[in-house]
């Protein structure tokens, strides 16, 4: 297997609606000048994916987990630049496969490869390391930062919080789900789904926003300290898919069991915040997007996140989100 035949048989047929990539043919490619939001993610695999999942979900999970990040800041994308460490051992249908993800879903959001690398390990341990740059256009509006909020904006979150994280625990056969749930968690966890379509309809409306893939209340805690400000949760309003809740109702302690839903990583929805005056506005721009969009709190004065059980008393959190230097996921 020669590198140079990978690229010109594999990748470079996923440049064909990019004339800027010269058909991965030299060394860099050509963007016509003008306003990109631009973001880049890492994938390992033992950490962000399991060494064993199928490489054309894993492709599709880089794409997603990129254009989440887009989506936040409300814009429309375009493209990527790919870095790829195989191991040592890698098949050329292994690459293959890779590829076949990435063209689907190139087709579903309309993007293109613009260029990159791809090398292998020389170490036989080494794991699968991938790397993308993605770039889009932003909104006519502005791009949604994550430090806008004001005091009193309503805090919003889109789709379910914590089935990513479940999907892992089903995986590892920690937690004992229906058969139902448990195809629904696990496809959460290995094939998100970047909200783009909201991202676009909440520019001009959301003061600050950022994607939930630390967890609910870490990224919470971030988008509240970009705007100086505290996020106050209330924790029965977080929402849960059907197979969450049973996972919840089945735990001994319910303030426990929803605060750890409320720290998985991974789920890749929008966590928002807008003015209590555009209630509507968030509701017209969540249904014309066909987006689940629940309003789970408030920013107040003060920092920090408060995770508020009915009685608005603070429930305890031991861990706020993902942690990439911990050693444990």
């Amino acid at each position: 297997m020669n590198e140079f035949d990978i690229i010109r048989e594999v990748f470079a047929p996923l440049t064909a609606s990019a004339p800027g990539a010269f058909n991965l043919s030299d060394d860099a490619a050509l963007i016509e000048s003008q306003n990109f939001v631009v973001t880049k993610d890492l994938m390992v695999a033992g950490v962000h994916f399991l060494p064993k999942d199928p490489l054309d979900l894993v492709a599709r999970k880089l794409i997603r987990v990129n254009l989440s990040d887009l989506a936040a800041k409300g814009a429309k994308p375009v493209g990527y630049f790919l870095g790829c460490v195989w191991p040592q051992n890698v098949k050329r249908e292994d690459i293959e496969l890779f590829a076949r993800g990435l063209a689907e879903d190139q087709q579903k959001y309309r993007i293109s490869l613009y260029g990159g690398d791809t090398t292998a390990h020389r170490a036989k341990a080494g794991p699968l390391t991938l790397s993308a740059t993605f770039f889009g256009t932003p909104p006519k509006q502005g791009v949604v930062s994550r430090s806008g909020a004001s005091l009193g904006d309503d805090l919003y979150v889109s789709g379910t919080i914590g089935d990513a994280g479940l999907g892992l625990a089903a995986i590892r056969k920690e937690f004992k789900f229906t058969t139902v749930d448990k195809a629904s968690l696990t496809g959460r966890y290995r094939l998100p789904e970047p909200r783009l379509v909201l991202g676009g309809a909440l520019a001009g409306l959301a003061t600050a926003a950022i994607d939930v893939s630390d967890g609910l209340i870490a990224d919470a805690g971030h988008l509240a300290r970009a705007s100086g400000l505290r996020a106050e949760i209330d924790a029965v309003a977080a929402p849960r898919s059907p197979g969450a809740a049973a996972w919840v109702a089945a735990q001994d302690n319910r303030w426990k069991a929803l605060a750890k839903l409320a720290s998985f990583g991974d789920d890749y929805e929008i966590l928002f915040a807008a003015p209590p005056a555009l209630r509507r506005s968030v509701t017209v721009a969540a249904k014309a997007s066909r987006t689940e969009v629940s309003r789970i709190g408030s920013l107040t004065r003060g920092e920090g996140v408060l995770f508020l059980d009915e009685a608005g008393a603070p429930i305890p959190v031991p861990e706020a989100g993902y942690d990439h230097f911990k050693k444990e996921r």
